[in-house]
């Protein structure tokens, strides 16, 4: 005996009778995915998500399109994106045009919708700096990027690569991912030969170390102006007259050819943003910054703390940086500063954040600012070392952490009250 069909029954379960429910469930929430996938998209022709389900014989079916691999003209140069970090975009850019001879895909400024992105396929529970990556990927990738570079963390966000990578092909994008955290540490030929397999087969392993050697002086003069100009930007006679000298620089530095190039430029810059008029007073305040590798020297990253302090009339000096975490950098030689206070290795960023710290405090500054995204284990564990100094040394510590949903208003807020507190502190000594 035939049972009727239900008039109850929904659309779904009348258009595919004879699926299994597992697999009628999948199928719709492949629709339901996909419907608001359409609604809320962003940009037009994105990726939309990869969502799959097996058939009662186990075969795996794709319920929704797969994004189109786009053509591309096999004469033409690759193109290659970057991350947004910093001021490092000019290095960046350095690379890929004078070492990989190929197309560097400019990102432009971020947006709020760029951390909307990495958010939107990031676990809410991972660091901010994984969602402002992902972020800049995806825009690098819809702007017609075919190699992604990472290599950013001494901590785990040097391992985030190969999820990045995992979320992106799962969203349907189709790329090539060079990878300089699988690398670290080895000779620069093993970093030429990476990118003669991915970007350029024609490359020259000589032409590419010495334009590598050249990069690297570039980030040294980058890490250099950016320090001198925390040190004198807050005292302008005419306010504003530092950032034009710096943006000048910035140019000039980007059209550099040859390490004999960067150094040039760096002299005339140094000698020109030295050169302001400026109205600094005998007693300014100083405040160091220390903290994550990626959250204190990334403006967006900090809701760029740099210039609240330096509008307040105030000398800054940041520690966190490329050439003093990297190229410059010193594990046992710091260690042996620190070893008052750490008996051990604390993590990747944990030396030098304590050892920048206790500078500041020898060298008489006012006050410190710790920079963390939220979540950041190793900054984390800094803390109770920072407090100690703090009590020791009798210099305050202003502690902040940062996630997707940090605000200027609370920020601002918290900064002002900062640098209340040390001038009346300074002005009652």
């Amino acid at each position: 005996m035939t049972t009727p069909e239900s008039p109850h029954k929904t659309a779904l379960e009348r258009e595919r009778p004879n699926d299994s429910l597992p697999l009628r469930a999948a199928n719709f929430l492949g629709d339901t995915i996909d419907a608001f996938d359409t609604l809320t998209r962003r940009y037009d022709d994105g990726p939309r998500a990869d969502v799959r389900a097996e058939d009662s014989e186990g075969v795996r079916t794709r319920l929704v399109a797969k994004r189109a691999k786009r053509k591309r003209d096999r004469h033409a140069k690759t193109k290659v994106a970057f991350l947004r970090y910093s001021y490092y975009d000019v290095v960046f850019r350095f690379f890929v045009e004078r070492v990989l001879d190929a197309e560097f895909v400019d990102l432009g400024e971020p947006t709020k919708v760029t951390l909307e992105l990495g958010a939107m396929h990031s676990n809410d529970f991972v660091c901010a700096p994984f969602k402002h990556i992902l972020g800049d990927y995806i825009e690098a990738l819809d702007a017609g990027a075919d190699v992604l570079v990472q290599f950013t963390g001494p901590c785990r966000l040097g391992y985030y690569g190969e999820l990045q990578e995992s979320i992106l092909r799962d969203m349907g994008y189709e790329f090539e991912m060079l990878n300089f955290a699988e690398i670290a540490g080895k000779p620069l030929k093993e970093y030429v030969a990476a990118c003669k397999k991915l970007v350029n087969p024609d490359l020259s392993v000589a032409q590419g170390v010495k334009g590598m050697l050249a990069a690297f002086k570039m980030v040294e003069c980058l890490d250099a102006y950016h320090a001198r100009y925390l040190a004198l930007a807050g005292f302008d006679a005419h306010p504003g007259d530092s950032d034009a000298a710096r943006e000048e620089f910035f140019a000039a530095m980007a059209r550099c050819e040859t390490r004999r190039d960067v150094e040039d430029v760096y002299r005339a810059g140094i000698e020109k943003l030295e050169s302001i008029e400026r109205d600094k007073p005998a007693d300014a305040l100083r405040i160091g910054i220390v903290g994550e590798y990626f959250t204190a020297a990334d403006p967006r990253s900090n809701l760029d703390i740099e210039r609240k302090l330096l509008a307040m009339g105030v000398e800054v000096s940041c520690s966190m940086n490329v050439t003093n975490r990297n190229i410059r950098y010193n594990e046992p030689e710091l260690r042996r500063e620190i070893e008052e206070y750490v008996a051990y290795d604390m993590g990747p960023t944990s030396t030098l954040t304590i050892a920048s710290a206790k500078r500041y405090a020898d060298e008489g500054f006012d006050g410190i600012v710790h920079l963390k995204s939220s979540g950041c284990t190793p900054e984390i564990d800094c803390m109770p070392v920072l407090q100690r100094i703090s009590r020791e040394r009798k210099i305050p510590v202003l502690f902040l952490s940062y996630d997707s949903q940090t605000s200027d208003t609370g920020l601002d807020t918290r900064v002002e009250a900062f640098y209340d507190m040390i001038a009346m502190r300074k002005a009652s000594r």
